[in-house]
């Protein structure tokens, strides 16, 4: 039995979602705040919080971030309820959009719950899941988990370098989780792969509805 888009679709967002909570929950669990593991000298699993969007950059108020992560993810899903069986759409077209869609609702979940689910000791004590006391923000207020570290190299600038002569240079020095990197995959491979579809989509619906009711002018006898 062949598998629908739509399906596709589905269990790409439920396995992103399922995958990115469970390695979050884990970390909040079991590492206190700003503890590092190191897995090799170019990857460590470094735990910190943030309050903005990916990568740890910040935009505006919190309560704000929320409510656009929420919106643009609803409107994400309602974009691929609308193409998921348009035939002239790739079907890895329709990964990327699943990819993207996943990793905001991924950090969604943070926000919304994590604020109220967990509270927030000092470190070296580890955070507990639904404490007496209560969490450590209100709904919508939660702070997103990060802990994927890729410090891959870093040198000194030689002194002779306009203004950063002398000075010390790391790569790559974000922290990010996994919504994250279904994010930025997502993005790379639409923008490498799939580019075309971001202005064919609209222009092939209208084509498409025009030829409908040119059918229905002049039905077949």
């Amino acid at each position: 039995m062949k598998l629908s888009r739509g399906w596709l679709a589905t269990i790409v967002i439920v396995g992103i979602l399922i995958i990115d909570q469970l390695v979050k929950i884990w970390v909040k669990t079991h590492m206190f705040l700003g503890e590092s593991i190191h897995i090799t000298d170019w990857f460590q699993i470094y735990f910190i919080e943030n309050n903005g969007m990916a990568f740890g950059m910040e935009m505006g108020s919190k309560l704000f971030l929320t409510l656009f992560r929420i919106v643009a993810v609803g409107l994400l899903i309602y974009y691929i309820w609308k193409i998921r069986s348009r035939n002239y759409i790739k079907t890895g077209y329709l990964v990327c959009i699943a990819l993207i869609t996943a990793g905001a609702a991924g950090n969604i979940v943070d926000s919304i719950l994590y604020g109220v689910v967990f509270n927030n000791p000092y470190p070296p004590e580890i955070a507990q899941a639904f404490p007496p006391e209560g969490g450590y923000a209100p709904l919508f207020h939660g702070r997103v988990v990060d802990m994927l570290y890729f410090p891959l190299f870093s040198f000194y600038w030689p002194d002779w370098v306009p203004f950063v002569g002398g000075n010390f240079f790391l790569f790559f020095q974000p922290i990010f989780n996994i919504a994250d990197a279904a994010i930025t995959v997502g993005i790379l491979v639409l923008i490498i792969f799939y580019s075309k579809y971001l202005s064919m989509v609209p222009q092939e619906s209208e084509a498409g509805q025009a030829e409908n009711g040119k059918l229905n002018e002049h039905p077949e006898k």
